[in-house]
């Protein structure tokens, strides 16, 4: 498939000078093809055959291109949608690569180091909990919703890949981020003050919550989290940044959750398996019983 899409790519390039111009900006097409032809797309068919040094080599050129088109397009303010088409052939690339020499995406890496669950220390009261929660609230809501996003934006304005917004883009993006906030501060507080811990992996909860906004979601402050960054992107009047948030809600979803859930099954056992069957992950069953 990243081979054919790569050949289509090429075609479309010399085919329509529109496509070219977006694409590659003034570089010479033919120069590029030259090497880009035999290290990612021929290089791209022999991988899918099993070939673990064609992947690699697919990979490596890729991930180079990438970073090179990027860097021209910020100087020149040419080539943007090229940056972007050669990212996403990166994140491919990288996961073929893993598929071929492991037979697998490797995810369990996200959850080492200062990210590998561990319980909490338990303290007498909730208040350094609290604290610390919201201490974690300053640090990740600072870098994931006001530092990355905001340079998103630029990057996209400067590739030239944005897109206009009608007006009243703006104004709901502030609402639905004051709504988010809420649920995500919420679920913060009620996270911390029952749970004996705090959201962050490495000092997590030693009870099961399943009060507050965890009754009728089981993973509010994540919802909570990817719907700020969409907002952000309203208000930035960002596509590039709404598309952020939604590649991030599907790491979240393929990647952490199911090794975060794995960690509750351990540890709960049966009551975090009750409460997974009756309560859903994304989208809000709100039963009689729960709102008595």
């Amino acid at each position: 498939m990243q081979a054919v899409a790569g050949l289509c790519w090429w075609i479309a390039v010399f085919v329509s000078p529109m496509v070219r111009e977006a694409a590659l900006g003034n570089l010479d097409p033919v120069a590029v093809a030259v090497f880009d032809i035999p290290l990612f797309v021929m290089a791209s068919a022999v991988a899918a055959f099993g070939v673990r040094v064609a992947a690699v080599v697919s990979t490596g050129w890729t991930s180079f291109v990438a970073v090179a088109l990027a860097v021209y397009a910020t100087i020149t303010t040419e080539a943007g949608w090229g940056v972007l088409s050669m990212g996403a052939a990166t994140a491919g690339s990288l996961i073929a690569l893993c598929l071929i020499l492991q037979g697998r995406v490797p995810i369990a890496w996200i959850i080492r180091g200062p990210f590998a669950f561990r319980p909490a220390v338990t303290r007498p009261t909730a208040a350094i909990h609290v604290a610390s929660t919201f201490g974690q609230i300053v640090l990740f809501w600072g870098f994931f919703l006001a530092v990355l996003p905001l340079a998103i934006a630029f990057l996209a304005e400067r590739w030239a890949v944005a897109l206009p917004f009608p007006s009243f883009a703006g104004p709901i993006g502030v609402v639905v981020l004051i709504l988010a906030s809420a649920l995500g501060v919420w679920s913060a507080v009620v996270m911390s003050t029952l749970g004996d811990g705090t959201p962050l992996p490495s000092a997590m909860p030693n009870r099961l919550v399943i009060a507050g906004p965890y009754r009728w979601i089981r993973n509010p402050m994540a919802v909570a989290g990817i719907v700020q960054g969409a907002a952000i992107g309203l208000i930035l009047q960002s596509w590039l940044v709404i598309a952020y948030a939604v590649v991030g809600s599907l790491v979240w979803n393929y990647a952490v959750r199911p090794l975060e859930e794995s960690d509750l099954q351990e540890r709960f056992g049966e009551e975090f398996q009750q409460y997974r069957d009756a309560v859903r992950c994304w989208i809000p069953k709100v039963s009689k019983t729960q709102l008595s």
